[in-house]
């Protein structure tokens, strides 16, 4: 094996898990799902089949992923968070054929006991705070949450506030990177060719 896993975890056949990955006490890996290298599943977490992590991601205790959920790279999954799979469940009603897909965007990071209801995308680097209940999609870099949750500003990809110029334009305070507001969304000035 090329990964650790702690005694009390669940392992079945068929899932597939990168170099380097973690997986901690009482975790469920269920067939079919891809996990990436050097990821981190914390304890009592499941990943449900279908499921797609990429490298790096952080899971922090007590998260099920349910199928339908893709996350990127370097994505981190606060404590307890929710995601939800089915808009509209009932358990007298199968409803598998019905799985909403949930991607979570490169270096995105959910806080802890926030809930994403399916079929929304968090976009890259974007962060949603604890205890946020998402249940529209939130664009790159922006910072969310309340409840039901709105957009309260953006930050950078280290997570910082940014505070925007009235030409448009921000500093990640500990990168120094220059982020640029263009028609409501912000972007990192190299990516722009500005």
């Amino acid at each position: 094996m090329d990964y650790f896993a702690h005694d009390t975890a669940v392992i079945d056949e068929g899932a597939r898990i990168g170099k380097g990955t973690k997986i901690w006490h009482f975790a469920h890996i269920m067939s079919g799902c891809v996990i990436g290298d050097e990821c981190n599943i914390g304890q009592n977490v499941v990943v449900s089949p279908e499921v797609v992590l990429g490298r790096n991601v952080k899971v922090q205790n007590n998260v099920s992923i349910y199928t339908g959920v893709t996350c990127e790279d370097d994505v981190f999954l606060g404590p307890s968070m929710v995601f939800t799979n089915v808009i509209n469940p009932r358990s007298f009603v199968n409803r598998k054929s019905e799985f909403k897909p949930t991607p979570v965007r490169k270096g995105a990071s959910i806080g802890a006991n926030a809930t994403i209801i399916c079929g929304v995308e968090i976009g890259p680097y974007a962060m949603v705070g604890a205890g946020a209940l998402i249940t529209k999609s939130i664009p790159a870099f922006a910072l969310a949450y309340g409840v039901p949750a709105v957009q309260q500003g953006w930050v950078s990809r280290y997570g910082h506030k940014l505070e925007f110029s009235d030409e448009g334009e921000a500093t990640c305070p500990e990168t120094g990177e220059l982020y640029l507001l263009l028609e409501g969304q912000c972007k990192l000035k190299e990516d722009t060719g500005k």
